[in-house]
């Protein structure tokens, strides 16, 4: 497959300084946010991230990722310059999930799930996920509960 058609077909986001770029394949489009509190500390609110499988490539700046096992369950990475967060992946079913907002655009995005729906503070809600999942019932799918 030449580089042009590879390019095509995936998506392409990066951190804020730019030193870190990765692409997910473009039919990625399932968009989750979760509430669980490491991810509320990571992002300052539920993180939107969009389900990327296990497919993630870091096209630029692998010498900036940092990734840390934030629990049993889940790494996290983020850009050692920015400190923008990158992804988290669950080495239970090996699927990634990248900051949503490191892409320009997502085509035919949409918001299909809530996690750690049973850790949301009461203080905000979210409308039009088709799911909704308790943090048990997220961490039963991905074989860590």
């Amino acid at each position: 497959m030449s580089e042009a058609i590879d390019s095509a077909d995936r998506l392409h986001g990066h951190c804020l300084c730019d030193g870190v770029t990765l692409s997910v394949p473009a039919t990625a489009h399932a968009v989750h946010a979760c509430h669980c509190g490491a991810c509320r500390r990571w992002h300052g609110g539920p993180a939107m991230v969009l389900q990327a499988g296990d497919d993630l490539r870091i096209e630029t700046g692998d010498a900036l990722v940092r990734a840390f096992a934030s629990s049993e369950w889940a790494e996290r990475a983020f850009c050692s310059t920015c400190g923008s967060s990158l992804y988290f992946c669950t080495p239970g079913d090996g699927q990634h999930y990248v900051a949503a907002g490191l892409f320009d655009a997502i085509p035919c995005a949409r918001f299909e799930a809530e996690i750690f729906i049973d850790a949301r503070p009461d203080w905000y809600a979210l409308a039009g996920s088709d799911e909704q999942l308790t943090g048990e019932a997220f961490l039963a799918r991905i074989g860590a509960g």
